[in-house]
């Protein structure tokens, strides 16, 4: 009789079934339109995390409390989440016509709204990426709520530990701690997270601001609070999807807004008919690689270029920059702030009207039909499918637009190398689906060689979170055959869009140039170097205006 193989699973394939059921659950949990975290409904999405242990959540799967990933999340969430024991996901509903004062997250453009004590709204108008990344994000803070409850509750009838009783009094206070009472209450809370206290104040004045220096105390406090609620009183906390959310969500709504409002501006400007180019990128790497270093040599001379864009990039040069956006709007720049709700604000540059010898760009060539560039800032997850999809599409049916090129510049976490290296994929593999898409890249590594910075080229995943990867997985995209450099949000829906106008619907030109590029914000593959550690810094500067500059000196033929 032939003995029967015992197949086990891999790590790799164990965190690829987790992602799968997160990302199954979350969309039931969304077509329910509710459900309790810490319930029996909240079980599926809670195994899930524990079972991947996304590197960005650190020790989830521990005892000890996860500080730097608590601050990740709380940095992404509105401040007074924790709280809240009703949390409605909505749409833009029209809380911004009320009283109600927009809460914006730090790290995260959404805007919150604090109805009362109890319930929080959270708007999404950028999809369902921003959908996964709140429910996995809340998943992560309340399983972390119940370490806290798990250290101090005595009893099932709560009593509290005297730890608690100490932090209780602390958070109480209206006045600021002084000095010994905030080291008093850090070693009571280093108790309750068991952490040391030395790790506590490491990371305490990160949570806090100058209006609310002790907010790490309040985070903890209300954490464990509500919790131990949902223990001794059964007051579970729940997560609700407006009806209006759950009917307009993925048609476009947002995007089409947005997509229209870019094309009504041109035809006002009689640009339609022009060659077009578009790029996702920030809102300052295209202006300032353009104006900025011949207005600002003789302020800056004898420094480099790349000093003069950290100089811009500081968070005390409103001034200079003010000056460099000036003059981009005196010759030909619009600017287009957002008010459709994808949080995407955009710049339309006319060459037509730029002087090319007060600009860095002095031997452009742009030819006689002048294009037009479109900068679009960074979206986020499918929402990039959203909006470029909306922006192919023909303007009112009937003209189409001739978009010569469409160059996707962003940041991602990397698998080989470090934070500030450059990746060029050839390919985007869609994590967790079947679908891949092989592209010819108009960048490649060669151009960017000779600047002290290492260059990849390769495939990269595009993934259905950041919060979502742990190291098995990457492993296994970038040591197999798949060959993975590195991993995003966006790429591979970028792409689905412009395949499918330029291919299948013909809206723009069958031979639309593309071009990828991604600077290394992280590499989760190395401990101590995900995106909880913390950002670039000036890091990120080189490498961003080095493909930006890339990319214009293609759509400038300059050679």
């Amino acid at each position: 009789m032939k003995e029967t193989k015992h197949i086990s699973r891999s790590r790799a394939q164990e965190s690829s079934a987790a992602i799968e059921k997160m990302y199954i659950t979350m969309r039931h949990l969304f077509n329910r339109g509710f459900y309790k975290p810490m319930g029996v409904s909240g079980d599926s999405l809670r195994e899930s995390l524990l079972a991947l242990r996304p590197e960005i959540y650190g020790n989830i799967a521990e005892e000890k409390v996860e500080l730097n990933g608590l601050l990740y999340v709380i940095e992404r969430l509105p401040i007074g989440i924790e709280q809240c024991r009703f949390i409605n996901l909505t749409s833009d509903e029209g809380y911004s016509k009320s009283h109600f004062q927009a809460i914006v997250p730090p790290k995260r453009r959404r805007n919150c709204y604090r109805i009362d004590e109890e319930q929080m709204n959270v708007e999404i108008t950028r999809g369902r990426s921003d959908i996964y990344d709140i429910l996995t994000h809340l998943t992560f803070i309340f399983i972390e709520s119940h370490k806290i409850k798990n250290r101090v509750l005595v009893d099932d009838g709560g009593e509290v530990s005297r730890d608690w009783q100490k932090l209780e009094q602390a958070v109480m206070q209206t006045k600021k701690l002084t000095l010994v009472e905030k080291e008093k209450a850090i070693s009571h809370v280093a108790n309750i997270l068991a952490r040391t206290f030395e790790e506590v104040l490491d990371i305490y004045d990160a949570f806090g601001s100058e209006t609310a220096p002790d907010r790490f105390l309040h985070v903890i406090y209300w954490l464990g609070k509500l919790a131990i609620e949902e223990i001794v009183e059964n007051n579970k906390r729940t997560i609700t999807f407006s009806p209006v959310l759950r009917e307009r969500l993925g048609h476009h709504i947002h995007g089409e807004i947005w997509a229209t409002n870019i094309k009504e501006v041109l035809k006002a400007n009689d640009l339609l008919k022009r060659p077009i180019h578009v790029i996702s990128a920030n809102m300052h790497s295209v202006m300032n690689s353009i104006f900025a270093t011949p207005l600002l040599k003789t302020k800056f001379k004898g420094k480099t270029d790349f000093f003069i864009y950290e100089e811009l990039s500081g968070s005390g040069s409103k001034e200079i920059r003010g000056q460099v956006e000036d003059l981009a709007l005196k010759s030909g720049m619009i600017s287009l702030p957002d008010c459709s709700g994808t949080n995407i604000d955009v710049q339309i540059f006319d060459t037509a009207k730029i002087d090319w010898s007060k600009t860095a760009f002095s031997h452009a060539n742009v030819g006689e039909e002048k294009p037009v560039i479109i900068v679009m800032d960074y979206a986020f997850g499918e929402q990039a499918y959203e909006t470029i999809d909306e922006l192919l599409k023909p303007f009112k049916k009937e003209t189409l637009l001739n978009v010569k090129s469409v160059s996707i510049m962003g940041k991602a976490g990397i698998l080989e190398g470090g934070k500030g290296d450059i990746m060029i994929p050839t390919a985007h593999i869609n994590e967790g689906t079947a679908d891949n898409y092989f592209f010819e890249n108009e960048l490649t590594g060669s151009m960017f060689e000779g600047n002290d910075i290492d260059i990849y080229e390769g495939a990269m995943v595009t993934v259905l979170g950041t919060s979502l990867q742990n190291r098995d997985l990457l492993k296994f995209f970038h040591e197999s055959t798949w060959g993975v450099i590195g991993l995003e949000m966006e790429g591979s829906y970028y792409q689905k869009a412009i395949q499918s106008a330029s291919k299948i619907r013909k809206s723009v030109p069958h031979d639309i140039k593309v071009r990828y590029a991604y600077y290394a914000s992280d590499n989760p593959l190395e401990t101590g170097s995900t995106l909880a550690s913390g950002g670039l810094g000036t890091t990120g500067v080189k490498p961003t205006y080095l493909i930006t500059i890339k990319i214009l000196e293609q759509i400038f033929n300059i050679k």
